[in-house]
């Protein structure tokens, strides 16, 4: 049974911890516990009924305030497929959170109120997920029933994003109309909406083909640790631990250590202290090799003629997380795989117009929540691919030296 993780967005108010929690309590993937707790706080708030969006807002504030905050990530299971859902908050000011429950997602629900019509909020959520790589987007057209169950109004909004999403490198889009505080087209299909004929939300998620998200051909092992167990046992041992990011590994490949250029052969390969032939990603193992060499963490094993950029400029997609505003010339800690340098942004190519995906280029202020293309300066070169090459060794945050705050993300061009 295979896996498929998917985050909600959109705008806020628009339904996305309701939904969430209509798909889990029309799965009957509820503990009893859970729903008791869920009717007791909806009794007490005086509230109609059960409030289904208190399953997965779970932070006291958040029930407070009738708003998701952090990102909730829930487990559940159908007969036919096993999924991790991420919750992610539709307000603004919370974007980075979105941006974080997204960027482990195959496919990225977009949920979009009937009554609004496709809000910024909207357009930037799905912005980032297809910055982010999500090849699959589900627009649910939530709050029919307040709408009367209008197909001119479910049209209407469908051609809007279209026209928005046509200029996006999006390859699967589809759109379902639905109403999750009644569970009409979430679960089973809605009789009070004959003029769609087109899958419930559940059958779109267990039928979704996802492909690995993974690197298999390039390989890449960026170094976390060095093993050096000081044990009589292990006197001579010397393992190179941490996650593979790409390729296929096994004992005998002749392999290259970067950014050194040293050469060398693999001696043997660990992964739950057991010996293996093989290992992939996402596995995290620990590698010894036939000579002793100068290794440390940030450095990489990869294949000779399947080498990594290396570069100290590079051109990086961001967004901007914090209310202080980007500086030219300022120095941030970029952290990128296991390793950590010292970073200065150079230049800024362009702003994205969230609404029209236009570059700006004659207004540079990057501020929050912000998206544009900038030139970032590195203390020492990097190891790098693209992010649509491998998403593990093309990504990157940056973090203000002062304050030790995540100030943005990025995919590296």
């Amino acid at each position: 049974m295979d896996l498929l993780r998917f985050v909600t967005a959109g705008s806020v108010d628009d339904g996305k911890s309701t939904l969430i929690g209509r798909l889990l309590f029309d799965t009957k993937t509820i503990f009893k516990d859970q729903l008791e707790a869920v009717e007791h706080t909806s009794k007490v708030r005086g509230e109609d009924g059960v409030n289904l969006a208190l399953l997965t807002d779970g932070l006291r504030s958040e029930r407070e305030q009738g708003i998701t905050i952090d990102v909730a990530y829930r487990y559940f299971a159908t007969p036919k497929r096993k999924f991790i859902l991420a919750d992610s908050p539709g307000h603004v000011q919370y974007t980075r959170n979105m941006v974080t429950g997204a960027s482990n997602a195959n496919l990225s629900l977009i949920l979009i109120d009937a009554r609004n019509g496709v809000m910024e909020q909207t357009r930037r959520h799905t912005f980032i997920s297809a910055l982010l790589g999500i090849k699959h987007l589900i627009v649910c057209i939530n709050k029919m029933d307040l709408v009367d169950f209008s197909q001119e109004v479910y049209q209407k909004i469908k051609d809007d994003y279209r026209d928005f999403s046509s200029k996006i490198d999006v390859p699967d889009i589809r759109f379902i109309p639905l109403s999750a505080k009644e569970g009409d087209n979430v679960v089973d299909r809605s009789t009070k909406m004959d003029w769609y004929q087109g899958p419930t939300l559940l059958y779109a998620l267990e039928n979704t083909y996802v492909e690995s998200d993974y690197e298999r051909v390039n390989c890449r092992f960026p170094v976390q640790y060095v093993l050096r167990p000081m044990k009589e046992k292990f006197h001579d041992y010397r393992g190179y631990a941490g996650r593979v990011a790409g390729g296929i590994f096994k004992k005998g490949d002749d392999v290259v250590i970067l950014p050194s250029g040293f050469k060398s052969k693999i001696k043997s390969i660990e992964n739950l202290g057991k010996e293996v032939d093989q290992v992939y990603p996402p596995m995290s193992v620990s590698i010894q090799l036939e000579n002793d060499i100068d290794i440390s963490r940030g450095d990489m094993i990869v294949k000779e003629f399947s080498q990594p950029n290396i570069d100290q400029d590079i051109d990086i997609m961001m967004c901007w997380f914090t209310e202080t505003p980007l500086t030219l010339g300022s120095k941030y800690i970029l952290k990128h795989t296991t390793n950590e340098v010292k970073a200065i942004i150079k230049d800024v190519r362009y702003k994205v117009d969230i609404n029209t995906l236009h570059r700006i280029q004659d207004d540079k202020n990057i501020g929050l929540n912000d998206i544009g293309r900038v030139n970032i300066r590195t203390s020492a070169p990097l190891l790098f691919d693209t992010y649509k090459k491998n998403k593990i060794t093309g990504s990157v945050i940056l973090v203000d030296e002062r304050t030790n705050y995540t100030v943005a993300a990025g995919m590296i061009l």
